[in-house]
């Protein structure tokens, strides 16, 4: 199984840049979609992500159309996650799936509101109360990382700590 986390003009540099640990501790590709709201370069990014920018296999786009013409979501395992979305992330069955794209919005919008009417069937959300806003975004990108992890018996990553068998 391969996860593609997809960030779409991503505002905030210490969010991405815990993203970026999300992704290089769990294996999963790191798709930035310009215009960012800050440098890659930036300290905050690469605080946030500490000393893992080597490990992480990260893919960057122009704009989202070069985006969506290159993985198309007819043709992928798409999933748009919104706070509007038609399906609560657990529900879908990622276990089958031989690569999975999740794409997040940027921190203040989300994602694009005609993209989100015209993959409606393909966007997904994780519960909340209805009296707040939205999650924090690399809150979002490791719960929905980690449960398609989950759902994928937690593939390639280490199930068994030996710290203790010492």
């Amino acid at each position: 199984m391969k996860l593609n986390i997809v960030l779409v003009e991503p505002e905030i540099p210490q969010n991405t840049g815990n993203i970026a640990r999300t992704c290089a501790a769990i294996g999963a590709k790191l798709h930035l979609v310009y215009p960012l709201g800050f440098s890659i370069s930036e300290k905050q990014v690469r605080r946030a992500g500490l000393d893992y920018w080597d490990k992480l296999d990260i893919e960057e786009h122009k704009n989202f159309n070069e985006f969506l013409e290159k993985y198309k979501p007819e043709e992928n395992n798409m999933f748009f996650v919104t706070t509007k979305g038609k399906k609560v992330y657990s529900d879908v069955d990622y276990s089958k799936m031989k690569e999975i794209f999740v794409l997040f919005g940027k921190e203040t919008k989300g994602l694009p509101e005609n993209v989100l009417k015209k993959y409606l069937d393909k966007t997904i959300r994780i519960p909340m109360r209805k009296t707040l806003r939205s999650l924090n975004l690399s809150n979002a990108v490791a719960i929905v990382a980690y449960d398609i992890f989950r759902q994928c018996d937690f593939y390639n990553l280490e199930e068994i700590s030996s710290y203790f068998d010492e």
